[in-house]
């Protein structure tokens, strides 16, 4: 979809129910979220404990309620071995790999800019 097509459709998009915009901006703008992406973006898998251990302030519970969100809509997969005691591994799924050069401009013009946006908080 080109701008202008975007532009002449943000009438439809209203409807935060239906707004492609707002549902995808809401899951991956979250607090941890883009964190976490990046760390899968990084390595091919990554378990829970080592998440944890790069994002050492997120508490287990809302890493794992992150974590589902981030599963439910698609953008990342989880993958349960039976053993014990049980290994759970997480990866970008090809919506999640397509998603990240997105995300890396964001990131890089957010790193480019920081100062200039909280100077003027």
């Amino acid at each position: 979809m080109s701008k202008l097509e975007l532009r002449e459709n943000l009438k439809k998009y209203s409807n935060p129910d239906t707004c492609p915009i707002r549902n995808v901006v809401a899951r991956v703008s979250g607090k941890w979220s883009m964190l976490i992406l990046c760390i899968l973006a990084d390595n091919d898998t990554t378990r829970f404990s080592e998440i944890r251990k790069a994002l050492p302030d997120i508490s287990p519970k809302v890493l794992s309620t992150t974590l589902k969100n981030l599963e439910e809509d698609g953008y990342i997969s989880r993958q349960i071995y039976a053993e014990i005691p049980p290994r759970v591994e997480y990866s970008l799924t090809e919506l999640g790999k397509d998603l990240m050069p997105h995300l890396w401009d964001l990131i890089e013009w957010a790193v480019a800019n920081f100062d200039k946006i909280t100077k003027h908080k």
